[in-house]
């Protein structure tokens, strides 16, 4: 025991005129390796050897400057580790990586997702302190696969339009699935409005692309075949505003679209149109997670040439307008009716209700949802165009709100 207090104080002392010798040194001067070494011939008393390692290592500590607050973060460098005696391993490189930088090129920290702002702000990233920058993937409108069943399917689509009508009637099934995949980006920001304080408003330019299929997976007499699938590339420009309204209400955004939805089918069962659109958006803070949010849409289809008309006359199904509400409950809870109206004399349109829950396992730190969906009208697809259908719908979506 007396001999081990001996080797143990020995070694502490070593390590102790260690640090005052590295504490001596000029600046600058690279710090002897004996300490560490010393350390490592210790290996028989494990004890001793984890006390002057300690030892060791605060004398590193206390010759290290303390960086300073305003210099930037270094480069990577390559530096090599020393080489360990007891094992024979030579000396290796060591690839030192700089701190990450959370700042943005102005200084300013990037507010992606801050939950300080409002849901439309964070979703259209309507001010500086809210901007998850460009050319990054965000969801648009919800991803989903659900379970659909409905009152009708349309097993011989037509179209006014000729050679627009499927000559043969397919044994499709009410019971199919749905899938939605939905994401867009943000191309620029801050070409009309900006400003340095997080508070600022800033417009932005988005490009989205939405995509829905009708999937027969329950009809194995047809192979189980994709019935129809949607295709919805959009360019959307987003205007900012903070603009105070009657009953606690606050205009947010104004925005102008160009959209073309199309099934990439051939002839006869070719759908297609491109439309412009005017929208805006309002909301109300209701408390820490609780808003409610309109957002309305009117369009104008564009022209084509009556031989190029896939589907002639379908704004007087699908609708020219547009009035989307959203009720967040909370922050797992939503409910949201989405009207369509073609504003003429013989109203057709549709009417979608949707209702997302968070699972109660992860109420808060996921996108994850159960998903229950009513749809009512025309336009539920592009074949459905002319078709008024009731659709019932259930599953799971990841949104992005």
């Amino acid at each position: 025991m007396t001999a081990y207090r001996l080797r143990l104080a020995g070694a502490l002392m070593a390590a102790a005129g260690l640090a005052q010798a590295q504490t001596a040194a000029p600046a600058g001067s690279r710090p002897s390796s004996q300490g560490w070494q010393a350390c490592q011939a210790l290996k028989t008393e494990p004890a001793a050897q984890l006390a002057c390692f300690q030892a060791w290592a605060d004398s590193q500590s206390a010759n290290t400057p303390p960086a300073s607050a305003s210099s930037a973060a270094p480069p990577a460098s390559v530096t090599t580790a020393p080489a360990n005696p007891a094992t024979g391993q030579p000396a290796a490189q060591v690839l030192l990586l700089p701190a990450l930088n959370t700042d943005a090129p102005d200084g300013k920290p990037v507010g992606c997702r801050n939950n300080n702002y409002s849901d439309l702000s964070k979703f259209w990233e309507l001010q500086r302190g809210t901007d998850c920058d460009t050319f990054a993937i965000r969801g648009y409108r919800p991803i989903s696969l659900s379970v659909v069943a409905s009152d009708s399917v349309n097993q011989q689509p037509s179209s006014p339009a000729t050679g627009h009508t499927a000559l043969t009637s397919q044994t499709y099934r009410r019971t199919e699935n749905k899938i939605q995949l939905s994401v867009r980006t943000k191309v620029a920001k801050g070409l009309l409005k900006s400003g340095p304080d997080d508070e600022d408003d800033q417009d932005s330019l988005w490009f989205g692309y939405t995509q829905q299929s009708y999937w027969q997976l329950f009809n194995s007499a047809l192979s189980r075949p994709f019935r129809s699938t949607d295709h919805e590339p959009e360019v959307i420009y987003i205007y900012p505003h903070q603009i105070p309204l009657a009953g606690g209400w606050n205009y947010r955004l104004s925005g102008l679209g160009l959209v073309h939805q199309s099934n990439g089918q051939a002839l006869p069962l070719s759908r297609s149109w491109n439309r412009v659109y005017l929208m805006g958006a309002a909301e109300k803070v209701l408390g820490p997670e609780s808003s409610l949010a309109l957002q309305g849409r009117a369009w104008r289809r564009l022209r084509e040439k009556s031989g190029d008309d896939d589907n002639p006359g379908i704004e007087n199904y699908v609708g020219r307008a547009e009035l989307a509400g959203r009720w967040q409950l909370s922050r797992s809870n939503s409910l949201g009716l989405t009207l369509r109206h073609s504003l003429k004399k013989e109203a057709r349109g549709s009417a979608r209700l949707d209702w997302t829950l968070a699972p109660a396992s992860s109420p808060s730190y996921t996108g994850l949802r159960y998903h229950l969906q009513l749809f009512s009208g025309y336009g539920d697809s592009l074949l459905d165009y002319n078709r008024k259908r009731n659709v019932l719908s259930l599953g799971l979506s990841l949104v992005d709100w």
